[in-house]
């Protein structure tokens, strides 16, 4: 359910400045966007299987259209439905487990992750929502959906344009060596970074072998300063726990050095760094800026543990969640993304991939 997060956020009020603007031209033309992770982009995939990490419930997706609850783990959009949008494919990404998915839906891409989902298969064992191994399963029986849509030829053209996303990584830290120091007997942190890592690596050559060609991979953002990790181990102080976010930084110092290291060795791919760690730290650290009042504390409820289950509409929210960086006490708010957005696409260059993805 934490997110490894706030990455590739791109939002509607942005997209036609971007788009027409951004670098002197356009975003590149993908024919389908298609999402892998947790819940930092899982727009919905949980509502389908039995697990109790769900937020199909109110007061989430308040500021939403029709301010319903989707299974976003939000106050509204997530990255998925933002970027899609800026790309003009669609103005939300479906999750792949909804029902009756249309076939113009399945053409220009779905989404596969799942809120508490990680690169560890023990990250899922207590929770039984979609590890990122099973995500993969998912994703060859969607391409046999393709195949029977589009026929195999157009398929294989669509997966190999289609932009992926991949966002996990911070669950595997909270529910296996910070809260629930299983893997901490096993592995000293840097050990278990590395085999993180490896797992990524193999789930990155995996997409590759499925046709998967252009690839944006999540860091981690600055775990300690999660309002639920400030509550589970500086409730009084409420700072950010710096032995947390030491660990975030080595980890994606160590994912730039991989991510060019896996693309030389797969010919023809592209893969990039997105950097997530940044931008939260700019907001917390100079919130005014931003326009916000509240950077320890989440909106719903007491802001300090609820989530998921927890945040439920007998639990008060404030007044104006864009005033909050979270929405509850582990995932941001959708003005959050908006400022993020920002951020990437100063430093994220899109539109290299232009001629890469028109190239493959």
């Amino acid at each position: 359910m934490a997110p490894s997060i706030f990455v590739f956020i791109f939002f509607v009020q942005f997209s036609i400045a971007i788009t027409n603007s951004c670098f002197g031209q356009s975003l590149p033309n993908f024919p389908a966007i298609i999402i892998f992770g947790d819940s930092s982009v899982d727009t919905g995939n949980n509502n389908y299987i039995l697990t109790t990490f769900k937020c199909d419930h109110p007061p989430y997706g308040q500021r939403f259209p029709g301010h319903i609850p989707t299974g976003r783990f939000s106050d509204g959009k997530l990255v998925p439905d933002f970027l899609a949008s800026v790309l003009g494919l669609k103005d939300s990404v479906p999750p792949f487990l909804q029902p009756y998915l249309s076939e113009y839906e399945l053409l220009t891409g779905v989404n596969f992750a799942s809120g508490g989902s990680g690169f560890d298969d023990l990250t899922t064992v207590a929770s039984r929502v979609i590890p990122m191994s099973m995500q993969l399963d998912l994703f060859w029986k969607y391409i046999e959906r393709l195949n029977i849509i589009a026929g195999e030829e157009e398929a294989q053209r669509i997966i190999n344009h289609a932009l992926v996303i991949i966002s996990a990584g911070t669950n595997d830290f909270i529910f296996n060596y910070y809260d629930i120091p299983t893997r901490r007997q096993q592995f000293s942190i840097s050990d278990y970074q590395d085999f993180l890592l490896y797992k990524l690596q193999n789930f990155i050559e995996g997409l590759y072998n499925l046709g998967c060609r252009t690839m944006l991979v999540s860091g981690l953002p600055p775990i300690g300063c999660l309002p639920i990790q400030m509550t589970a181990h500086s409730p009084l102080v409420r700072e950010c726990l710096e032995e947390e976010n030491t660990d975030a930084q080595v980890y994606n110092a160590k994912l730039v050095t991989l991510l060019p290291e896996i693309q030389g060795a797969l010919p023809g791919s592209t893969i990039l760094y997105s950097d997530s760690y940044t931008p939260m730290m700019n907001f917390i650290n100079d919130p005014q800026r931003y326009g916000f009042v509240e950077t320890g504390e989440g909106c719903c409820g007491t802001g300090l543990m609820e989530a998921g289950p927890l945040c439920i509409v007998r639990r008060p929210t404030c007044t104006d969640s864009s005033q909050y960086l979270f929405w509850d006490s582990i995932h941001p708010s959708e003005s959050a993304y908006r400022y993020i957005t920002e951020f990437l696409l100063n430093n994220l260059q899109l539109h290299s991939l232009a001629h890469v993805n028109n190239s493959h």
